[in-house]
């Protein structure tokens, strides 16, 4: 048995090299791994002995050669494949181990000149890692140094790889090749080529959308259905996913998690990671129906829960902070479809023992959580994709302008970005009603201003909450005074919007005739 090993990194190799030596494998090797392997007194042959030919052109020529492709690609129970081979004296290769040249660490470095991205394009490895992942039935392809442990137990068990691992191995490698490709296809036709500029240092404007859009997804599950239950779904992740996103959570009882589970479910993390202090967040059909801070998890949920408790049942509830016993036992009375946090209290956990439906999800949160964001969203269209940048804007109090006579109070100053932050969330048309840290009425998803002003009045009312000295925000600009009127009437005393209307002054005179204080944030927040 023969083992070619080519590796840019180089993690785990001299261990793996050793126990296939121990084993008996032959090494063939290239370049600096060979010189690794051999420095750690590792029998080893070098590609260009297996070949005839040195390596040529800086390394671009090493593996490009049909005593290496042809040990790769022949089929061993084909008697033409393997008399051609002892026609040209070529001996097979049963383990192919290879990762590529790095590429995407490559082009991810600030200035990465663009002669540095084409000399990381790997063209020899990639060529053998087809050969192999193709001809599965006979020869093991190692992409990864994740791999190692499983091969080297089936060789150590059984002295060859099963054809169940050499399939999953073939197809991880097909996958790798399709990212490394993607990536390549992403960067290169993403770049503003200016042949003028071009020397070994030149680093290229590059777009911010590339002329071909190549993105990867893992399988995280096969779901029992879709948003209806006559369609099909999966959930997928990231190929790297971000620490503290969704993705990355771990679910510790409960049932499967739905199509409309999941979807739900980062409506409400993506919310509640917005916070700093202790919050919940409760949603309803993607809409945030309750959100709330505290000094603790108990106090943000009991506030939340009161916006509105009809829409809060059979809902989904994110924490940002730990829930403890007390948080438990009060959510632990409702009827709740899935409960995140980044972790819970044994205690907590007992609470919920017997509530085995209850999808408890655990979702790790790294220090700086409220920095962790998409970077893109993408949206399907008929035949196509509508991608853009993630919404990730962060309203400070010094970007409020002030536009009536009437000023805000610090108090309704700090409950605006609060009211800011819920309307990111909710589905527009929104309209926010908040005070001292709490949502007193949400009006979402409404194909009139005026109409979502109108339904989170009702909202509040069926709450018993009384919308008195409350703060308002809207998503996006009022286009006549009637909206702002709803609000005001409703009880309303300071509101938030981008403005941007060719009313908008008609808006300002309105708040001043009926004196309240508005802000203006001069950015909007559609959600559709």
């Amino acid at each position: 048995m023969r083992a070619l090993i080519s590796v840019s990194d180089k993690t785990g190799i001299v261990d793996l090299a050793k126990e296939l030596h121990a084993l008996g494998v032959g090494l063939i090797s290239t370049g600096g791994t060979a010189k690794l392997l051999a420095d750690q007194g590792l029998p080893v042959t070098e590609v260009a002995e297996v070949t005839g030919f040195p390596e040529m052109l800086d390394g671009r020529v090493k593996t490009l050669h049909p005593k290496v492709h042809g040990g790769l690609l022949a089929r061993r129970d084909t008697p033409e494949h393997m008399a051609a081979l002892q026609a040209h004296g070529i001996d097979t290769i049963d383990l192919l181990i290879v990762n590529l040249y790095p590429f995407e660490a490559t082009v991810a470095k600030p200035g990465c000149t663009l002669a540095d991205a084409i000399e990381n394009i790997d063209i020899g490895g990639p060529a053998m890692v087809r050969s192999a992942a193709k001809n599965w039935k006979d020869v093991g392809i190692v992409t990864d140094a994740s791999q190692y442990a499983d091969v080297m137990a089936e060789l150590k068990a059984n002295g060859k790889l099963s054809d169940k691992l050499r399939f999953a191995l073939s197809v991880a490698a097909f996958n790798r090749i399709s990212q490394y490709d993607g990536a390549i296809s992403n960067y290169l036709s993403s770049v503003n080529f200016e042949a003028e500029k071009l020397s070994e240092d030149y680093v290229p404007e590059r777009a911010r959308f590339s002329g071909q859009f190549n993105e990867q997804y893992v399988k995280v599950q096969d779901l029992r259905y879709g948003e209806n239950s006559h369609q099909q779904a999966a959930w997928y992740r990231d190929l790297a996913p971000s620490a503290g996103s969704l993705a990355t959570g771990v679910q510790l009882q409960g049932k499967e998690l739905s199509y409309n589970n999941i979807a739900d479910a980062d409506a409400a993390w993506e919310c509640v990671k917005s916070f700093d202090s202790s919050a919940c967040v409760i949603v309803k059909h993607a809409n945030p129906c309750g959100v709330a801070v505290g000094t603790t998890a108990l106090e943000a949920y009991s506030k939340a829960f009161q916006t509105d408790p009809t829409s809060a049942f059979g809902g989904i509830i994110a924490f940002n902070r730990p829930v403890d016993k007390a948080a438990a036992e009060a959510v632990s009375k409702q009827f709740v479809e899935v409960l995140m946090a980044p972790d819970f209290s044994a205690e907590a956990l007992e609470v919920f023992k017997s509530k085995v439906n209850v999808r408890l999800m655990k979702i790790a949160l790294p220090a700086n959580y409220g920095n962790v964001r998409n970077a893109l969203e993408t949206k399907r269209v008929g035949s196509g994709l509508l991608l853009q940048s993630a919404d990730n804007h962060e309203l400070a109090l010094a970007d409020l302008k002030i536009v009536t006579v009437k000023q805000p109070t610090p108090e309704e100053l700090h409950d605006l970005l609060f009211a800011w932050k819920v309307a990111k969330f909710v589905k527009s048309n929104a309209i926010v009603f908040c005070k001292n840290g709490m949502t007193m009425g949400v009006g979402a998803g409404q194909m009139s201003r005026l109409d979502s002003a109108r339904i989170a009045s009702i909202k509040a009312e069926a709450a018993k909450l009384s919308l008195q000295h409350t703060v308002v925000a809207s998503d996006a600009f009022f286009p006549f005074r009637d909206g702002l009127d709803v609000v005001v009437d409703a009880g309303a005393t300071c509101v938030v919007q981008p403005g941007g209307s060719m009313r908008d002054q008609e808006v300002i005179d309105a708040a001043n005739e009926r004196g309240v204080a508005m802000v203006f944030t001069g950015v909007r927040h559609f959600r559709h």
